[in-house]
């Protein structure tokens, strides 16, 4: 038994230091319409790799797909994972395989926490704002928030109360007046503002929200006149993209992208993707969602420009780094550090 738990704990380790590690699922539970929680522990009953309230997983499902998913949960604990998934019917198929084929007992494959959309350890209050399954990441804002004791309110908007996750996890905070409910079958009166909500932006207050295309589109403009650097979302699905202009002249015929540790060419077409030409080339880059909001793939680049379509990346980091699986080259030449 000692060795079996010896051997379960150095292989738990290695997973680690290779970017990912094996969990098992302890509890799939329900959490509201069409919703379902999955805590996920490791096997050998050691602590797992510490997370940043705004964190994400990939996991590696059953039907060879790879998905990412907020984590929930409080940072502060060691002993799991929680996540949340929305089952929907019209999607990719990542949420169904979630719940068709994910059960308790089962071991699943997932990558270390990243995190895109984390916390101004500066900020004096912070406006969180949900939309459905966007509550994901800003609960477990929620927890770190009153665990550092900074004031925060969060506004859940949701259909119903039916189809609100978490609300037994969450009613301290009603309680305390810290969390409106916002449901579209409810009352007029009690629907979000936006605009009234965020009409005047406060020295040390910033925002945060996360939900579908349009809740996103009206947070972005009720937010639109706060300062640089006070507004934070992330996209939980890549917003329905503007049919592409053609390439330009300069580019029309493709780019020559040279690798920097090696000085390897590899030619990608106007319309080829970088991410799959450059590993059908033996160049190894790991991507993971294939829609510019992970940044699995993101990369460093020089002497050159790129048209960015991805969801993640903030102006500044444009300047030095692109999403290899949406990104497109403008320039005929390109350089990437890798």
């Amino acid at each position: 038994m000692e060795t079996s738990l010896e051997t379960d704990t150095e292989e738990a380790i290695q997973d680690i230091e290779a970017g990912t590690l094996d969990v098992r699922v302890k509890q799939v539970r329900y959490e509201g319409k069409g919703i379902n929680s999955y805590e996920l522990t490791s096997p050998a009953g050691a602590a797992l790799p510490p997370f940043e309230a705004g964190s994400h997983i990939d996991i590696h499902l059953k039907n060879g797909v790879i998905r990412q998913y907020s984590l929930c949960n409080p940072p502060a604990e060691r002993h799991r994972y929680v996540i949340a998934v929305l089952k929907d019917e019209a999607g990719r198929g990542g949420s169904r395989s979630m719940h068709d084929d994910v059960a308790a007992g089962d071991v699943v494959t997932i990558s270390r926490p990243r995190n895109h959309f984390a916390l101004d350890g500066n900020a004096k209050k912070v406006i969180l704002i949900a939309g459905g399954i966007g509550v994901t990441p800003l609960k477990a804002m929620a927890h770190e928030l009153e665990a550092h004791h900074v004031d925060f309110d969060m506004h859940y908007c949701a259909r119903s109360r039916e189809a609100a996750a978490f609300s037994e996890q969450l009613a301290n905070m009603e309680r305390a007046g810290k969390l409106h409910y916002h449901f579209d079958d409810g009352d007029e009166s009690n629907r979000l503002d936006l605009t009234k909500l965020l009409a005047h932006p406060s020295a040390g207050t910033h925002v945060y929200y996360c939900g579908p295309a349009g809740f996103m589109k009206a947070c972005a403009d009720a937010a639109s006149h706060w300062p640089k650097g006070t507004v934070h979302f992330e996209h939980f699905k890549a917003p329905e993209q503007p049919k592409r202009a053609p390439a330009s002249v300069e580019s029309a015929h493709g780019c020559d992208v040279t690798i920097a540790s090696t000085g390897q060419v590899v030619h990608v077409g106007a319309d080829q993707n970088f991410a799959e030409v450059l590993n059908a080339a033996g160049v190894e880059l790991p991507t993971s969602c294939c829609a510019g909001l992970c940044a699995t793939c993101k990369v460093r680049y020089r002497d050159g420009e790129v048209e960015h379509n991805d969801f993640i990346l903030g102006e500044e980091e444009r300047q030095e780094y692109l999403t290899a699986c949406v990104s497109r080259p403008v320039s005929t030449t390109l350089v990437l550090e890798l």
